[in-house]
């Protein structure tokens, strides 16, 4: 009897045991072995190391490869979003705090079919707007649940900015291990591909078939990676919007970033010694992002300028995916009342010179009325972005790549600011594309608004499936000399461009 009672009590023991037993995805990386979430039919891996903490005597580092671990890594939710000041009041945070501690992915991944167990997912990776100033991985809109749905693995990497990610200084050149300084943040984002490349099989992905992308500041880093010897052959394609780093947005050479640094600690009667030794909040509070920095030619993450490269066709040979939004700026942003011509001529001489009044006539701003008018949007606009992600369009289909060019046109449910003409603003296209408005309760969406979001994401997720966004129709024509682009507008249709001879003449103005 003793033996029963022993048995019987082992078997509900076990019995127990497997009803309790962690049910959470699992999944075995070359640094160890991570556990994540179940979000039904998408699993998720949340704040997965890609390189070491970059603090202490690493601060300004390259990133170096990560460490491996004995223990499963818990990867159930977010870690530290990247150190910055508060800056932009639509960035939502799920991070816990910002650190330098922030070189961490963010993966999600589709269920693994049962009836198809070897298939593999393309991957998308998606690089956050905010000037290289702000802005995080772990916000709400560049969630990855609802493409992971769709077929696509979604993988999110945060990266150093500001001043922990675009700081170089001759000490700091001499220190590094790869004799360079001022690409901190885009060399992160590099080991971030090379770590999802060696490594995303694990969840499910396809190591050939990464695709790059990002918004604002990710648009800058996406076409600057284009060009970087250091990851371009890793990848299968490439989204940008809203941004290039094209000119008249150039590299700069890397003494020029050198002599930049020392002046800048200079004038605070600092050192690199003394910064190494203060603590992250206080480095950034001595030194807080004054703008975005351009990207630096330092014989390492780029060889020659960007615009040396697209130039000669050097950039990676993938397609491209590239658009950008009917209002990226507002004349309200530079103005002051009364609104006034003279007030918009004096905002735009030092920038365009003895040509402010050829380009003020070129885009129909000829009295004080039209200073708030389409084209007084449409200019600002094109200095702000648009005229460098035209160029981008431009320049990589000019070397035989395919690209597919799109301008999203729709104002959000109540955005207008009444005094100019509504439309879409910077920004505003990336929960349509990543198909996340729901996440957004700022709005009150419309079902014509969700109807446009899954028609985008589903472009999102075709081009990283097949390298074309909709491979089954003739619905988007490759981009070719006649200039088609979808207009991403509630009833989607073609046409060419407009506005291109306006941005040849301020090509012909700003381009060397």
């Amino acid at each position: 009897m003793k033996i029963q009672h022993f048995v019987i009590l082992t078997l509900l023991t076990l019995l127990v045991l497997s009803c309790t037993r962690d049910e959470r995805p699992v999944a075995t990386t070359n640094q160890g072995q991570v556990r994540g979430l179940s979000l039904g039919d998408v699993h998720a891996y949340l704040g997965v190391p890609y390189a070491q903490p970059p603090v202490g005597q690493l601060r300004w580092r390259e990133p170096l490869p990560p460490m491996s671990y004995d223990t499963v890594l818990d990867a159930s939710h977010f870690r530290a979003d990247p150190m910055q000041p508060h800056m932009y009041d639509d960035m939502i945070f799920r991070g816990p705090c910002f650190s330098e501690d922030c070189l961490y992915l963010n993966i999600w991944a589709p269920v693994p079919d049962k009836n198809a167990p070897q298939t593999v997912y393309p991957v998308l990776m998606y690089f956050n707007g905010g000037g290289w100033m702000a802005g995080s991985g772990s916000e709400p809109r560049y969630d990855g649940a609802a493409l992971a749905r769709k077929g696509v693995i979604v993988v999110t990497a945060n990266y150093r900015e500001g001043i922990f990610g675009f700081f170089a200084h001759p000490e700091l050149t001499a220190r590094s291990g790869v004799h360079s300084s001022g690409n901190q943040g885009l060399l992160d984002q590099a080991a971030a591909i090379q770590w999802v490349h060696e490594n995303i099989r694990a969840f499910g992905g396809d190591s050939t078939r990464i695709t790059i992308a990002g918004e604002s500041a990710g648009a800058f880093s996406v076409s600057t990676l284009l060009c970087s010897p250091l990851v371009k052959d890793l990848l299968f394609g490439a989204i940008g919007s809203s941004g290039a780093e094209v000119a008249p947005y150039t590299t700069r050479s890397l003494d020029e970033a050198e002599q930049e640094g020392v002046h800048l600690i200079e004038y605070k009667g600092l050192t690199i010694d003394q910064l190494l030794s203060l603590p992250p909040a206080a480095v950034q509070e001595q030194l807080p992002p004054s703008g975005m920095k351009a990207a630096v030619v330092d014989g390492y993450l780029l060889t020659e300028s960007t615009d040396e490269t697209y130039a000669a066709g050097r950039q990676a040979e993938v397609p491209l995916l590239i658009g950008w939004n009917s209002k990226e700026a507002s004349p309200l942003w530079y103005l002051q009342e009364p609104y006034s011509l003279a007030d918009c001529r004096r905002m735009l001489l030092p920038r365009l010179r003895e040509h402010t009044d050829e380009v003020l006539a070129a885009y129909g701003i000829k009295t004080d009325a039209d200073v708030l008018s389409q084209g007084a949007v449409d200019l600002v606009s094109d200095l702000f972005t648009a005229l460098v992600s035209w160029r981008w369009s431009e320049l990589h289909r000019r070397s035989g790549r395919p690209v597919y060019r799109y301008l999203f046109m729709p104002a959000r449910p109540g955005e207008t600011d009444g005094k100019t003409p509504d439309g879409s603003v910077h920004s505003a296209d990336i929960e349509y594309a990543m198909n996340n408005l729901y996440l957004n309760k700022l709005f009150r969406w419309r079902d014509e608004d969700y109807e446009l979001a899954e028609f985008f994401s589903s472009c999102y997720a075709r081009f990283c499936q097949t390298g074309n966004p909709i491979p089954e129709t003739n619905s988007w024509p490759q981009l070719d000399e006649k200039g088609e682009t979808l207009f991403f507008d509630f009833h989607p249709y073609t046409a060419p461009l407009p506005n291109t001879e306006r941005r040849k003449l301020l090509e012909r103005i700003l381009v060397p």
